[in-house]
């Protein structure tokens, strides 16, 4: 067999192979033989059809499936003399060979990137730094408790916080809009879910007032056609309601199953906790991944960056799918996903090196161990732990996150971490958005 090698670009290589005609004859013979043992023809006992025979009707068929296989093996063997790597599928061009009978193809593909990792030498991540106080708790107790807010109704112009229930009409121009009318729709005000504006206008509207609220929807607002402009609200005021939020004593800590007060600011010190290690260990995760992407500019191929485009986009299409938004007529552009597609292309690539230069491994406690942190946020962790462990495929899922852990620990291992005191909320509210 010769093969050649072409670089028809910084990644792209053109392979010609080609591949000596005895090869195909030889399996094509034996295969013809194979199949005269069993064929049935009219006219012939089963495993009694002349060689000629059988060759004029199925000598075609089966020399094209021979030249397929043999290009596609012959195609692999080239690329382990060659010590070349693919990064895709090939495209396959025959090729007009000297020998009537021998087979020659052109194989062309792009190959993975030399990875290359520059110095760590003086560069640093920020991580962030934080503890539960007493503050951070109280602050958690309050929202739970005015999660459990019940509205009475009042006779009294509205203030900031009370639930307003209203009917309202909008125009502009003095043209109603599409989406510009709404009843019976409570708002509470202060909450910011209506437009910059709306609510305040409503500060001081009693049950039973009818007033004209004026706004100006953002520039970037959601609705282009709307983005800008000035439009009117005719609003009546159906009910005002005040806030009437439970006593924090024993009988709240009870109604979320818990003995006592005591008790449930232990246990909820417990979960902030968790969820401050796992945010400050997401932030400087990100700060690393970061830098290695900033630091580690690669040439991709175009076959793994469109392959994660289309990853990409699949899954935006499963997640509207989820919330009920009909997928007929959804034309999605590629284009939107490149540069994140890009960007997790590059990242995987490093990993990759950093893993297989360091000789990195997930170990099968840390995988067990990760599984177990994750099921331990459900409310059967052994059920979530069989069904983690019940496929291959999910738990390389739990692998792939060892692994990129184990990989932020070795970057952290290389280079300066500068401490960035923060607090619980601060760094919740960042984590949040």
């Amino acid at each position: 067999m010769q093969v050649s090698v072409e670089a028809t670009g910084t990644l792209e290589r053109k392979m010609t192979v080609a591949v000596p005609a005895e090869r195909v004859d030889q399996e094509v013979q034996k295969r013809l033989q194979s199949l005269s043992r069993t064929v049935k023809l009219p006219g012939f006992r089963p495993g009694k059809v002349p060689a000629k025979v059988v060759a004029s009707k199925y000598g075609p068929k089966v020399r094209q499936e021979v030249m397929d296989e043999v290009t596609r093996s012959s195609f692999y063997e080239a690329l382990s003399a060659e010590k070349l790597q693919p990064a895709g599928l090939p495209v396959f061009e025959p090729q007009p060979s000297a020998e009537s009978d021998s087979l020659e193809y052109t194989a062309t593909f792009e190959v993975f990137p030399e990875v290359k990792l520059t110095s760590f030498d003086g560069v640093s991540v920020e991580k962030p730094v934080a503890e539960i106080s007493e503050a951070d708790i109280d602050g958690m107790i309050e929202k739970m408790r005015r999660q459990r807010v019940e509205w009475q109704a009042v006779e009294r112009a509205a203030q900031a916080e009370d639930q307003l229930v209203i009917d309202f009409v909008g125009t502009i121009d003095g043209e109603k809009f599409a989406g510009g009318e709404g009843n019976n729709v409570t708002l509470v005000l202060g909450s910011g879910t209506f437009i910059p504006g709306f609510e305040d206008q409503l500060t001081g509207a009693s049950k039973g007032d009818e007033t004209v609220v004026n706004v100006t929807f953002p520039e970037g607002y959601q609705s282009t056609e709307l983005a800008g402009k000035e439009a009117q609200f005719a609003v009546t005021v159906q009910t005002v309601s005040e806030a009437k939020l439970p006593e924090i004593d024993e009988d709240f800590a009870r109604n979320y199953g818990i003995d006592s007060l005591d008790d449930l600011r232990g246990e909820l010190s417990k979960s902030m906790q968790y969820e401050l290690d796992q945010a400050i260990k997401g932030k400087t995760k990100q700060a690393v991944m970061d830098m290695l992407f900033e630091k580690n500019p690669l040439d991709l191929p175009k076959s793994l960056v469109d392959d994660e485009i289309e990853a990409l986009m699949n899954q935006m299409k499963n997640n509207l799918s989820k919330q009920g938004v009909p997928l007929e007529g959804l034309d999605l552009n590629g284009k939107m996903y490149e540069d994140q597609a890009r960007r997790r292309v590059t990242l995987s690539l490093l990993i990759s090196e950093i893993v297989k230069a360091n000789d990195i491994k997930a170990s099968p406690e840390k995988i067990r161990e990760t599984v177990e942190s994750v099921a331990s946020t459900y409310d059967t962790p052994d059920e979530v732990v069989k069904w983690y462990y019940a496929e291959r495929e999910r738990l390389g899922q739990i692998e792939s996150v060892v692994l990129e852990e184990l990989v932020v620990e070795w970057v952290l291992g290389k280079i300066q971490i500068d401490e960035q005191s923060t607090t619980f909320e601060a760094l919740m509210d960042r984590s949040d958005k």
